[in-house]
């Protein structure tokens, strides 16, 4: 497989083409690397050669490094991987660095070669750190593309030279933004943030490039940096404008990660040390630091989970094998804060929308929601009156259910009332064709008893969006017990149409997110009455890299749903109710008034504005804060609320993948993403130890911290839930 080309014209220009076979975005790897270095070789070492231009044959440069790749190096390299880890970073570093000498004699720096980057498009990764190491980059002005460092998102950081060459370019301050964060710019941004150095009209890349390679000068292929007495914009660590920078970078670096996320302290480790010695020097500190990170099971988890299980479960990995079941037209029923949501989404997506309600005035309003996310973009320079005018073409509202005669598709988003629910299911489906499929997005109700309202209970589905919809990026899909693989295959294409990652469970109460969510909240609010104070339960959560404690959310989703979700599960569940504690301290807030942020009270007192002033003093006088409260057992408590009942989702059928499960908490709930996932968790810590947890929790706390069956057989038999040891699932 040839993943590189090489071709030279008549000028003396030697093209390198990167171009993936069977990809439709470049990605690095192994074979890749030495096909580059062979076509870079081979430029430098042919006298006819003027100059080289490395571009991709893709509409976009390329999407990063294949992240299998890293695994490999480790996983290949026998009883020390950190060595082979090492060894491989540094022969891209080694190869990079060819690059940016291009031949050159290092005590003259004359008789390099020019080697130029011209990106037609998005360049992620790799796809931007290659082009740092040439002489100059021509971007095409695509305002569709993006260009960034994107790693620190999926508990990495920079590793091929991108972490020291940005910063040593940028300065500390410039390049914080674009490394810690993972910022991507359009072309036009890259080039104002002096990412790169030329944005030329698309049909002129090529000849830019070229021409530009033609005509450079030695002076033009000597990097700052391999200048004597080269000064990096912004000062040095120790200079006296640099020290302030790195102060407040460490400041902020713990603020946002909370000491949970080593990729991010490593990246900035990378930067301090290697600014202060020679860049070949920094590179191999680069390196050091990149292979620590890789060795720490937070990486592996995060990589897995955040980029190959999303990734597989966006591309359909448990779709059933029937035809494409794409969206042209869906109704919405319903059109509150949610159905609002899912008709913006819909109709971003380019589906034709019907968004129905009981008055046209309710309908309008929630068209109207998509106007103002329309008019907030076009305020940012992101959106135009144009695309504003046309995405709201879509979306038709109305109050006769006849006007959805031709939906394929139906979400039901009203009050979460059986009666409601099988009322409008029997309106609908009296209009509707017979093939279409017909979706509830019901947060607690089963789906198999909404089922039965339905003429077709094969085509109906639950479709659950979480709030809002336009921001969270998890729809969790449910399969009721009569609902057949059309349903789910249409349920998975409509999520794929509106960009976001979908997981598939079966019927249980709460399903599977709210089942874990509940408890962690349910949680926060005992410890909270039983005296831990309050800023610790929620920090105690924040410690683990969650990002906001349990009391913070039960304010955002409101106490006054919390106390109907109560009453309606202890009707249900009868003597097996486990909650009567803290139902007492919900059903006071509510009757204090204090329902959470939408009232401007809750477990926070807030201004006018709805900004947090802190936590309700009155709380304090009705359960009074104890001293003593020991912050490792705050959250266990915390934790195996929710990874206990992900793994009685598991061992009950409910999840039937346990890459479902923990792509599903993060996206969902933001569950430490560090770990990977509650699974990805137990595997960090090792079965053996949660059940010590569980055993020592239930035993002072009670039967909800009951280890499960299945984690205290893992534990016996040294099982994980990944890996070559790994306990048998659907996955």
């Amino acid at each position: 497989m040839t993943e590189f080309h090489y071709a030279l014209d008549a000028d003396g220009v030697a093209t390198i083409t990167w171009d993936v076979p069977g990809k439709s975005m470049n990605v690095m790897s192994f074979e890749g690397l030495r096909e580059l270095e062979a076509c870079v070789d081979r430029a430098l070492s042919d006298a006819a050669v003027k100059g080289v231009v490395i571009t991709s044959g893709k509409a976009d440069f390329a999407g990063g490094m294949d992240l299998n790749v890293l695994a490999d190096m480790r996983d290949n390299a026998g009883d020390n991987p950190a060595q082979g880890l090492f060894d491989g970073i540094m022969a891209m570093h080694a190869l990079l660095r060819k690059i940016e000498l291009a031949g050159m004699d290092r005590k003259t720096q004359k008789g390099g070669k020019p080697i130029a980057a011209a990106l037609p498009g998005t360049a992620m990764g790799i796809g931007l750190e290659l082009p740092l190491s040439c002489h100059r980059i021509f971007a095409a002005d695509n305002p569709r593309a993006q260009i960034g460092l994107p790693e620190i998102k999926v508990g990495i950081f920079p590793g091929a030279g991108g972490t020291t060459r940005l910063s040593w370019k940028l300065g500390a301050m410039a390049a914080a933004p674009l490394l810690l964060e993972g910022k991507s710019n359009n072309p036009a941004k890259a080039k104002a943030a002096g990412v790169i150095d030329e944005v030329v009209p698309a049909d002129q890349l090529m000849a830019a490039a070229k021409a530009w390679v033609l005509g450079a000068k030695d002076a033009d292929l000597v990097k700052p940096w391999d200048t004597k007495g080269y000064k990096v914009p912004g000062g040095a660590p120790y200079s006296a404008p640099g020290f302030p920078t790195f102060v407040g970078a460490s400041v902020m670096v713990h603020a946002n990660t909370w000491g949970v996320y080593p990729a991010a302290k490593a990246l900035l480790s990378a930067v301090y040390e290697g600014l202060q010695v020679p860049f070949d020097t920094a590179l191999r500190i680069e390196a050091r630091h990149f292979v620590s990170v890789l060795m720490n099971p937070s990486s592996s988890a995060m990589i897995r989970s955040l980029f190959l299980n999303k990734g597989a479960l966006e591309k359909g990995a448990n779709r059933p094998d029937v035809p494409d079941e794409k969206v042209s037209k869906v109704g919405v029923l319903g059109a509150g804060m949610m159905g609002a949501g899912i008709a913006y989404v819909s109709a971003a997506a380019g589906i034709e929308v019907v968004l129905l309600d009981s008055t046209i005035e309710a309908a309008e309003r929630g068209k109207a929601y998509s106007t103002g996310i329309l008019d907030k973009a076009i305020k940012r320079g992101r959106s135009t009156e144009e695309k504003k005018a046309r995405l709201l073409g879509q979306i038709t509202t109305t109050t006769d259910y006849a006007d959805l005669q031709g939906c394929d598709l139906i979400v039901e988003a009203v009050f979460e009332d059986p009666k409601v629910k099988a009322e409008v299911t029997a309106k609908a489906e009296a209009v509707i064709p017979e093939t279409a499929i017909y979706a509830s997005n019901t947060s607690t109700l089963p789906i198999t008893s909404l089922a039965q309202a339905s003429k077709r209970p094969e085509q109906f589905i639950g479709i659950h969006f979480f709030s809002p919809v336009d921001k969270m990026l998890l729809v969790e899909i449910i399969k009721g017990a009569q609902t057949g693989p059309r349903a789910v295959a249409k349920a998975l294409d409509y999520v794929r149409q509106i960009r976001k990652t979908p997981i598939v469970v079966n019927d249980a109460r709460f399903f599977y997110a709210n089942r874990c969510i509940i408890p962690y909240i349910n949680e926060g609010m005992r410890l909270a009455a039983e005296g831990t104070p309050m800023p610790m339960v929620d920090h105690a959560a924040q410690l683990l890299g969650f990002p906001v404690g349990p009391l913070q959310l039960v304010d955002e989703t409101s106490l006054d749903l919390g106390a109907k979700i109560a009453k309606a599960t202890k009707a249900a569940m009868g003597n097996d109710y486990p909650d009567d504690a803290v139902d007492e301290v919900v059903f006071w807030m509510v009757d204090e008034g204090r329902l959470g942020r939408k009232t401007k009270a809750g477990f926070f007192d807030y201004d006018a504005a709805g900004k947090r002033l802190g936590y309700w003093k009155g709380f304090g006088q009705k359960y009074p804060a104890q001293d003593g409260a020991d912050l490792t057992d705050v959250q266990n408590r915390l934790m195996m609320a929710q990874v206990l009942e992900a793994v009685r989702a598991l061992e009950e059928g409910v999840l039937e993948d346990i890459r479902e499960g923990d792509v599903g908490a993060i996206l969902g709930w933001g569950f430490a993403p560090w770990s990977g996932g509650p699974f990805g968790w137990l595997d960090i810590i090792g079965a053996a130890k949660a059940v010590a947890i569980c055993d020592d929790l239930s035993a002072r706390y009670g039967k909800r911290f009951a280890c499960p069956q299945m984690l205290r057989d893992m534990a016996a038999k040294g099982q994980t839930f990944y890996g070559a040891n790994a306990v048998q699932t659907a996955a």
